[in-house]
């Protein structure tokens, strides 16, 4: 297939691109366009490295599907970031996408409050996260303007406030589907442990026909006619949801099911369309030459409190890679 053609949309001739690639796709009849993903090794190394636990490991991988469909949309080179900051057990969630296909993560959590909500059994998003916010920022180079957008974390999903973030911030009908799993894995019949896998969707309604374009009255505005108003959404967007609403958890993660293949399932009758996949990497961009600028530019007080018998280490929060540098060094 040449690069950059969809493909012909007939489940006999796809090319299945299989984990840690998104699949771009369009659904004609519906004006419907987004993105699916898989991802295992990529994920299970992010998750394994930090030895999280069980309900930190299923939060922090459904924030890293979802970063991977915002971040492979972009259309330019630069960096997209989505955190959470919040008072629950679980206190901060940092997504790093990276274009072209670059991502890392980590999570700080209270062992203690977690261990606790574990006993009580609050463990949904919700509980873990308490109240707090979702934010995400978009940085295009030196030379531009970080774009940021914030919603606060109110849903009883990672899905629910993904929802009210487009909603509030974007402005585009957007429905998103996030799954989790601990996969068992077996060598040769035997049981040789479990690995993290990930899936989601995320699906926009973006018409390009005047008609379609339907834009909301504000209250008391030109078209605004009282309480009673019946708005009713596009019925290209009402079937795209209904469609979309019977996507089950182990349809999203299951490696016998690529992604290529649950589209198929869901929209091959409404005109789908596939695109080239994009493959995603667990890649940290740290570095002893970026370490190094940071320390060099702080002032000699501040460095003598950060070092240990002369001796300044530091270890990455995403990769958990050590850095080791002394004083003598830096001065010289």
């Amino acid at each position: 297939m040449e690069k950059g053609v969809e493909q012909a949309v007939h489940l006999n001739s796809i090319d299945f691109a299989g984990d840690d690639h998104v699949v771009p796709f369009t659904i004609e009849s519906l004006d419907v366009r987004g993105r699916a993903v898989q991802l295992g090794s990529a994920l299970d190394t992010i998750i394994s490295r930090h030895d999280y636990p069980e309900p930190v490991a299923r939060l922090l991988g459904e924030v890293i599907v979802l970063t991977v469909l915002l971040g492979t949309s972009l259309k330019f080179d630069g960096q997209l970031i989505l955190q959470t900051q919040s008072d629950g057990p679980v206190s901060l969630l940092v997504v790093d996408y990276r274009t072209p296909n670059a991502v890392r993560a980590y999570a700080r959590y209270d062992s203690n409050a977690l261990a606790l909500a574990e006993e009580r059994q609050e463990t949904n998003p919700e509980e873990l996260l308490g109240k707090g916010i979702l934010a995400l920022t978009i940085d295009q180079g030196a030379h531009t303007k970080r774009y940021q957008g914030m919603v606060a974390l109110e849903g009883a999903s990672l899905e629910e406030v993904a929802h009210s973030y487009f909603l509030q911030s974007e402005q585009i009908p957007t429905r998103v589907r996030l799954s989790v799993a601990e996969a068992y894995c077996s060598t040769d019949g035997i049981t040789a442990g479990t690995r993290w896998r990930a899936g989601g969707l995320l699906m926009q309604f973006l018409p390009e026909s005047e008609e379609r374009i339907k834009q909301r009255d504000l209250p008391g505005g030109d078209g605004d006619a009282g309480d009673d108003l019946d708005i009713k959404e596009d019925c290209a967007w009402e079937e795209a949801q209904t469609l979309f609403s019977t996507i089950r958890d182990d349809e999203v993660t299951d490696p016998m099911i690529p992604c290529e293949k649950l589209l198929f399932r869901l929209f091959h009758e409404q005109g789908l369309r596939l695109f080239p996949a994009q493959k995603i990497l667990d890649r940290c961009s740290c570095s002893s030459e970026k370490i190094w600028s940071v320390l060099k530019n702080m002032p000699e007080n501040d460095l003598g409190e950060l070092a240990e018998d002369d001796k300044i280490s530091i270890k990455c929060e995403f990769c958990c890679e050590d850095y080791s540098l002394s004083l003598n060094e830096l001065k010289s």
